[in-house]
């Protein structure tokens, strides 16, 4: 049997997630389990969750290359470009939005000194915890001691509440995406292959009209924290990853209300935990 080659054709694919651990997979079966098997087995998620993916893939394309951009919209130019009415031919109003945060960050001197100047999408690979992982940098510099991470966020300082089992608090956009996780794989696999400590630093751009932008460092206790949370649930998931445990259902995401029978009766307290 020919060993599997991960490489950026294939990244993204069903193989991929079947033979590497990613922070994507691992964030969604923190959320609900029996939804991530799902997406494992072919499972899509609804529309509206697709079309913030794929506006933050378009601008993740267009600093990737013009190549990558174009290659972009020819594959999503039905989702993307409108079918009817007054803007039948153009781009829909998500797009635009991402037009102008494409252009907020092209006039910045820094963000062209910096993020641009490091390579594109590199793929990396490596074990945490025994488990294989794999991960995608927007941009770095081989050998530097920080990488760059693009986000895009409709309002960067909007709060959400963090739900956390010793206290709960109000954190930000990075805590609410558990960003701090997926970077601290990224440092891991950086110092598996490069030896280096790098520090990352998210370029974050919003949606608004105009779009503010930001580079924001997420301090090296918070990523060690979530490198141990890892840890201590990797186990599990992968159990569940490998079909030698069920998948518990978290009855409240779109997979599990699409799937979801009437049967046992709540307590109308049971709403709101």
């Amino acid at each position: 049997m020919t060993a599997f080659r991960l490489s950026n054709s294939n990244y993204y694919s069903q193989e991929a997630n079947q033979h590497f651990q990613s922070a994507s997979m691992f964030k969604g079966f923190q959320s609900c389990e029996a939804r991530a098997m799902a997406q494992l087995n072919g499972w899509k998620p609804a529309e509206t969750e697709s079309k913030a993916l794929l506006v933050g893939n378009y601008v993740h394309s267009y600093f990737e290359s013009p190549e990558a951009h174009r290659a972009y919209i020819e594959d999503n130019k039905k989702q993307m470009i409108s079918s009817q009415g007054k803007t039948k031919g153009k781009l829909k109003s998500d797009y635009r939005d991402a037009d102008r945060m494409i252009a907020a960050l092209n006039l910045d001197k820094r963000f062209q000194q910096s993020y641009m100047a490091g390579q594109k999408e590199i793929i990396l690979t490596g074990k945490i915890g025994g488990v294989p992982w794999m991960g995608k940098l927007d941009s770095y510099i081989p050998g530097q001691s920080f990488f760059m991470d693009l986000k895009t966020v409709e309002d960067m300082h909007k709060r959400f509440w963090i739900a956390d089992p010793v206290k709960g608090h109000w954190g930000s956009f990075i805590e609410d995406r558990n960003y701090p996780l997926q970077m601290a794989v990224y440092q891991e696999l950086i110092e598996q292959k490069y030896h280096i400590h790098a520090e990352p630093i998210i370029v974050a751009v919003t949606k608004q009209n105009p779009p503010d932008k930001a580079f924001v460092a997420i301090p090296q206790e918070y990523l060690d924290t979530a490198m141990s949370q890892l840890l201590e649930v990797q186990d599990h998931i992968e159990a569940v990853r490998s079909g030698r445990i069920p998948p518990k259902r978290c009855e409240q995401c779109d997979y599990c209300r699409a799937t979801k029978h009437l049967g046992q009766i709540i307590s109308m307290n049971e709403l709101i935990e």
